[in-house]
């Protein structure tokens, strides 16, 4: 009898052990789940830049948001201590076929970027001036919302036709641009040229 009981209690220790830690799963899930709403929703437009945005590109972003929260659902991440970032680098990769802008912090960790593919753009039209502001915006507005970032200095990189637009468009989203450097890698007579395309 005694060790039937004594089994009993055991048992019943083991079910009291057993369910506080099923809540607490529930509890860390839920907790989770919240985590991952925010993550869902990495940085929210306002109204007014909502407007500025053609439909087409806040489509194609909801899209990447939206698979974005698929994944995220697959892996688990660790949650982020909220940071601030006042000051940060931009670098402009504007090349002949695309534009590429990245945000970072002091020690050059990227906090944001976007590029001319990602807005939805295609083909040539990855190259444009246009393409270069649209993705300024929306890296800018990320960086801006989700770190408080204020101040900034360029280092631009290529010879594409978005260097400019891209700059421009950081001073006009709210962005101080400090410094512009240009670090498009130039040859000093190292290796022969290509031959001039025949068109």
């Amino acid at each position: 009898m005694s060790d039937e009981k004594k089994l009993n209690t055991e048992e019943d220790q083991e079910q009291l052990v057993v369910a506080p830690a099923a809540d607490a799963t529930v509890k860390v899930a839920s907790a989770e789940e919240v985590d991952e709403e925010r993550d869902d929703v990495p940085f929210s437009l306002d109204s007014s830049a909502d407007e500025e945005l053609p439909e087409e590109i806040k489509q194609k972003l909801e899209k990447n948001k939206q698979a974005r929260a698929k994944k995220k659902l697959v892996k688990k991440r660790k949650k982020r201590a909220a940071r601030t970032v006042k000051v940060g680098r931009a670098y402009i990769n504007a090349t002949y076929n695309n534009t590429m802008v990245t945000l970072a912090d002091a020690n050059g960790d990227v906090i944001a970027w976007a590029s001319a593919g990602m807005a939805g753009f295609k083909g040539a039209k990855k190259a444009t001036p246009y393409a270069a502001q649209i993705i300024t915006k929306i890296a800018a507005q990320k960086a801006k919302e989700e770190y408080g970032l204020q101040e900034v200095s360029v280092f631009v990189s290529g010879v594409g036709t978005g260097r400019e637009a891209a700059i421009r468009a950081l001073n006009a989203n709210g962005l101080e641009v400090s410094s512009i450097k240009d670090t498009t890698p130039v040859p000093h007579n190292g290796c022969r040229p290509k031959k001039p395309r025949r068109v």
